[in-house]
């Protein structure tokens, strides 16, 4: 396949990955289908989207009928028959269990085109771990994307050992067309690259709240005061989504028997059990819109 027969772009999971994926992809001239087995997400989704879209062009970033064409570029379904029909990529974001993410695969081979090529946004798993299951090793390989889509515009693309250098090649090529930088890795390594550096960072922030050694505020204080930065690793989690963060920890906590992610895992569990998943559904570590790290005192202490 070459980058000039991708048309049609099939968004798996309507998280808000999902969301920011696929709307990335229509305002770059792709018919886009949003996917999800939960037909009762589908509205709050595209309504998210809309948000976005709205928010772009505000800021000045998107011309409104940039805006209105990539909206319109869109559609939704619950159907996987409908969905599939006449796709020519993938990009699947469920949640961070390579079972589901197995068996997700193995129906969109049953369904796709011979010809589409397949790709996760999986975190902290490799491809490795699911081409079995997509019946094309060859045509899959990571794409993983940043959050939001549009600012922190790179893309890792991580092939597995069987997949084809024209599959590397054409997935460079899209994610060039959609308007991302493309980080070619070399070899498999979880958690990409800037993950990799964000999740050690993570994990340490995560043991030193879980443990009981500081607040979580303080964490983030410390990181914000020394490092300047707008934001600490809890309000970064809080943008991931909570739920996110739990899926990784447990799937690791249990794959490597450590005593430490587990309690890690536990902790987050709390805020997940209670609803709070962060940013997305407004109260995390923090509450939205106006987290209390971004009010004048928060670092130094003197702020409410």
């Amino acid at each position: 396949m070459d980058i000039g027969d991708i048309r049609r772009v099939l968004i798996v999971g309507a998280g808000t990955m999902g969301q920011q994926i696929g709307l990335q992809c229509a305002a770059h001239g792709y018919e886009v289908v949003l996917f999800d087995v939960e037909t009762s997400v589908l509205d709050p989704a595209m309504e998210r989207v809309r948000a976005y879209a709205d928010e772009l062009v505000a800021a000045g970033t998107v011309p409104a009928p940039v805006r209105d064409r990539a909206l319109a570029a869109m559609a939704t379904s619950a159907d996987a028959a409908e969905a599939t029909a006449d796709v020519d990529l993938v990009s699947e974001s469920v949640p961070e269990d390579p079972e589901l993410k197995g068996r997700v695969f193995a129906e969109l081979d049953r369904l796709c085109p011979e010809r589409t090529v397949f790709t996760t946004n999986a975190s902290s798993l490799t491809p490795s771990m699911l081409a079995g299951a997509t019946g094309r090793p060859d045509r899959f390989a990571a794409l993983h994307f940043h959050q939001p889509v549009w600012v922190a515009n790179v893309v890792d693309v991580m092939p597995h050992p069987e997949t084809s250098q024209e599959t590397v090649d054409l997935l460079i090529g899209f994610a060039r067309r959609i308007g991302q930088i493309p980080i070619r890795l070399e070899r498999e390594h979880v958690g990409y690259v800037f993950n990799s550096m964000l999740n050690a960072v993570n994990r340490e922030a995560l043991t030193l709240a879980a443990n009981g050694v500081v607040p979580f505020q303080d964490v983030d204080r410390s990181w914000m005061g020394i490092m300047k930065m707008p934001v600490g690793p809890f309000g970064i989690m809080d943008l991931v989504g909570l739920d996110t963060v739990w899926s990784i920890t447990d799937f690791w906590a249990r794959t490597l028997g450590d005593a430490q992610l587990e309690a890690s895992a536990a902790f987050v569990k709390a805020y997940v059990d209670r609803g709070e998943f962060g940013v997305k559904s407004g109260r995390g570590f923090y509450v939205y819109p106006e987290p209390a790290y971004q009010r004048q005192g928060f670092v130094d202490g003197t702020g409410p």
